[in-house]
């Protein structure tokens, strides 16, 4: 029998009679002659009522007593779809990831997965053609035998991995929303749903702001060549929207110049002026915070007319810059800069498509366009397929429509 891998996200799974709506969906693959497995979600807003229990219980909580408690969400999803699924006369149980087992590295609350063993899931298939219902975003480690989750979203990377290891035909994820866009609906309404996505466009969306999918679940499923199928649970169950497929470039016939337009409003600016340009000033600078685990993102370096002092621009997430700060005032003696300057009040926007390999000038376009409109660049990045500028949030929603415009996004 093929088999396919099917995940639930936690608004659809949000209450019993959706849960009843997931698995009138997992029947119909499984009359269409699959072996499915399930990977579910806790329900719509379980797990930040579980955190909030652990730091009503204890404020600095021990983190792998944090990973028993937020884990227990996705197994109350896990047994009640499939006692649905029972319901309805299709043999199901419930797995949760030490069962499988889904071995994990010892990071709790940010594991990722080491290996699956999926014999016991196949043997299941084999023997009673059972769905098996999988608690996501949990493996264990196996040298302490506790339990280790994998981060927001970690479902995503439980379900892609999961299909790798089953050997999974394909792997479809089922969300609020029927597919991926070429930019944020709710600021674009001429924003279309694509057919196909690369997984190197896809990649760059996910970690460039678009929330459709987790960063690492796509990481996995290019890696394992696992096709992928974005699709919504809202859908009819008897005849749902075919989604967006997430698959190798070779099969996409027809490529655009550019495939979608992301933002992010998660990034802080922080300049330090008159610093001294001298070797080894970068690391003093980067070390420090890359040892604190802030990730740090665009970075340009202005030298200045006397060439002995230079200035450092950089950008890091919101949610670290009080603490990137600190860091650099900390260490400002060793640093050795005049100021430091820091602004919240930007935003990235990005533009990615696998066919920027192939065309000169694609950025220049943009460049061009927004300065007509007024919006000041403070920060540029690029790679082969894709890149970013920096700009004040405030003019977020007039960037991002400049440029689905520009490169004919618009056009149905």
């Amino acid at each position: 029998m093929p088999r396919l891998v099917m995940k639930f996200g936690g608004t659809s799974v949000a209450n019993v009679e959706r849960i009843r709506n997931v698995a009138r969906h997992v029947k119909r693959e499984v009359d269409a002659g699959f072996d499915v497995a399930v990977v579910v979600s806790a329900m719509a807003g379980k797990t930040n009522e579980l955190v909030g229990w652990c730091k009503e219980a204890a404020p600095l909580y021990d983190q792998a007593e944090y990973d028993v408690v937020v884990a227990s969400g996705e197994q109350v999803t896990s047994g009640l779809l499939a006692l649905a699924l029972q319901e309805i006369g299709i043999p199901a149980r419930s797995w949760q990831g030490w069962q499988i087992p889904i071995q994990a590295s010892e990071a709790h609350g940010n594991a990722r997965i080491v290996d699956i063993d999926g014999t016991a899931i196949l043997k299941d298939f084999e023997e009673r053609r059972a769905v098996a219902v999988v608690s996501g975003f949990q493996g264990v480690h196996a040298p302490t035998g506790r339990v280790a989750t994998l981060g927001r979203g970690g479902s995503d990377t439980s379900a892609v991995a999961l299909a790798a290891a089953l050997k999974a035909e394909r792997c479809d994820i089922y969300t609020d929303v029927d597919g991926v866009y070429t930019t944020d609906p709710r600021i674009v309404t001429k924003a279309r749903r694509l057919d196909r996505v690369a997984f190197e466009e896809m990649l760059e969306m996910a970690s460039l702001g678009a929330k459709v999918l987790q960063v690492r679940s796509v990481e996995l499923a290019m890696v394992h060549g696992v096709p992928t199928y974005v699709r919504s649970s809202f859908d009819d169950p008897e005849s749902p929207n075919p989604g967006t497929l997430i698959c190798d470039e070779e099969d996409i016939v027809e490529q655009q110049i550019v495939t979608g337009i992301a933002y992010s409003k998660d990034e802080a600016q922080i300049t330090l002026r008159n610093v001294s340009d001298k070797p080894g000033v970068a690391a003093l600078i980067f070390m420090p915070l890359a040892e604190a685990n802030i990730n740090v993102d665009m970075i340009i370096q202005v030298v200045s007319d006397d060439s002995v002092t230079t200035d450092i621009t950089f950008t890091v997430p919101s949610a670290e810059f009080e603490r990137a700060r600190t860091i650099l005032e900390r260490n400002r003696g060793d640093i050795g800069y005049g100021a430091l300057q820091g602004a919240t009040d930007v935003v990235k926007v990005s533009a990615i498509g696998v066919g920027m390999r192939s065309h000169a000038g694609v950025a220049a376009r943009a460049f061009k366009a927004l300065a007509e409109k007024g919006i000041n660049i403070r920060a540029i990045t690029t790679s082969e397929i894709k890149f970013s500028v920096l700009i004040e949030s405030a003019y977020t929603e007039l960037a991002v429509r400049t440029l689905h415009s520009l490169y004919g996004l618009d056009r149905a």
